[in-house]
């Protein structure tokens, strides 16, 4: 339903904000000047972020961030810029197709061993052989491209396939939709790409405090939503593999540092029948479990969602991924920015779209995945919440708010845009606190061997 449009003082605030945060400097090609973002998202992540200080604070501590600012940090500590159809770090591309336009993330050495299969090449393409990958993408259908890279498993999005209204995307105009803002549900507030099932009655939180939160999550969005608990009081241990550490550990330091500071760090081989009984019990003693894999991964370590919560614990069960964790949606992969293009989460110039942000999925469904996760903690019920990123993304595009004059500064590196009364300790080495979490968590005597 289309609403009243935003006033031309509402748009110049939105603005200012956009462009004071550094999300301007993010925006943009990096030959022209910045570009504004969808009212729709300013005005939601402010929303959220207002939910998360009520949240907190009644649940014994204030958690107070700048959202904007949350939004631009991995930027702001990497020293990122804009790039226009090339995103802030250089992983992914906008390319054009003969319809249309698709994202394609291809960070990885195993991503570019693919490319072949995916575009039906004759011989290998050398890692950042972008040249060859547009030039076969341009003689494809958009949807061709995707399906195509679904098949051997790269994360590849068609230009809005998730926006929620068909609204054209990325475009400025002077009167832009208005923002959106969440409507109430059980649970908390309703964000458009979180669906939340009740699955058995349970008494409502008081204090974050007494929880545990297991955090199976890497990179960006749902480290995020352990690192807001953490401040708000709980206990939060990270899980990883082994055999697969979090990505981000190979990444800045100081962004690490941020994101997983005050978390105890346990790790475990999920290969080994030893490892998946012991990640089942440090599950199983959790109060919130936080999950990033899509739920083909989470069955082969022996994790069932619905068994597990209709048990008894953990109280909420949080899955960030891609495309959400259902039917065909749930065997995708994707990133951040992939992710946003998904749902049409882009700005746009004369010459086409450019990313908009920095993998702006990630943070957005990290904020986005919190204020659900306290509103279900403060509800009666045990809950399993499923977010999708690209669908996040999808519910806050729309057209952009115009800029004038210099794209402001770049995002300031020095400011932690989670506020708190303490110091955060530092992240913990991996596997530092393996043995301790296995002893000392309730059932889990016996299992550190």
């Amino acid at each position: 339903m289309r609403q009243p449009s935003v006033t031309d003082h509402d748009a110049e605030g939105y603005a200012a904000a956009w462009s004071a945060s550094g999300m301007a400097w993010l925006t943009g090609r990096p030959d022209g000047p910045g570009l504004g973002g969808p009212p729709a998202l300013i005005e939601a992540v402010g929303a959220w972020s207002e939910e998360l200080a009520v949240s907190t604070s009644a649940l014994g501590r204030s958690v107070v961030v700048d959202p904007l600012a949350l939004l631009a940090e991995r930027a702001a500590v990497t020293g990122l810029t804009r790039g226009g159809q090339v995103s802030c770090g250089g992983g992914s591309r906008l390319l054009p197709c003969t319809d249309g336009w698709v994202a394609a993330s291809l960070s990885r050495a195993s991503d570019w061993e693919l490319v072949p299969a995916w575009l039906g090449l004759p011989g290998p393409v050398a890692e950042g052989g972008w040249a060859d990958v547009a030039g076969a993408v341009a003689a494809l259908p958009a949807d061709e491209a995707r399906a195509r890279a679904e098949l051997v498993g790269l994360p590849v999005a068609v230009l809005g396939e998730r926006t929620s209204d068909g609204a054209p995307v990325g475009a400025s105009v002077g009167a832009p939709e208005p923002p959106h803002r969440p409507e109430t549900a059980a649970g908390g507030p309703a964000i458009g790409g979180i669906r939340a099932r009740r699955t058995r009655p349970a008494d409502a939180v008081t204090t974050c405090a007494d929880l545990v939160v297991v955090e199976l999550a890497s990179l960006w969005a749902g480290p995020l939503v352990g690192r807001l608990l953490a401040r708000a009081g709980a206990r939060v241990v990270k899980v990883e593999s082994t055999g697969r550490p979090d990505g981000a550990r190979y990444g800045s330091p100081l962004f690490f540092e941020r994101l997983n500071g005050g978390k105890e760090s346990v790790a475990l081989d999920f290969a080994s029948a030893a490892g998946r009984r012991q990640l089942a019990a440090v599950v199983g003693a959790a109060d919130v479990v936080i999950t990033g894999p899509r739920p083909r991964a989470l069955r082969q370590v022996g994790l069932d969602i619905e068994r597990l919560v209709r048990g008894g614990r953990p109280r909420v069960w949080l899955s960030i991924t891609g495309y959400g964790a259902e039917g065909a949606s749930g065997r995708r992969v994707a990133f951040g920015d992939d992710a946003a293009v998904a749902g049409g989460l882009v700005a746009a110039d004369g010459h086409g779209p450019c990313f908009c942000g920095d993998a702006i999925a990630d943070p957005l469904s990290g904020l986005a995945s919190t204020v659900a996760v306290l509103g279900a903690l403060m509800s009666d019920g045990a809950w399993v919440i499923d977010s999708s990123m690209a669908d996040i993304a999808g519910a806050l595009a729309g057209p952009t708010v115009p800029l004038e004059g210099p794209p402001g500064p770049p995002p300031d590196p020095g400011t932690d845009p989670v506020a708190g009364p303490d110091p955060v300790p530092s992240a913990r080495e991996r596997g530092a606190d393996t043995a301790a979490v296995l002893a000392g968590l309730a059932g889990l005597a016996g299992l550190a061997d």
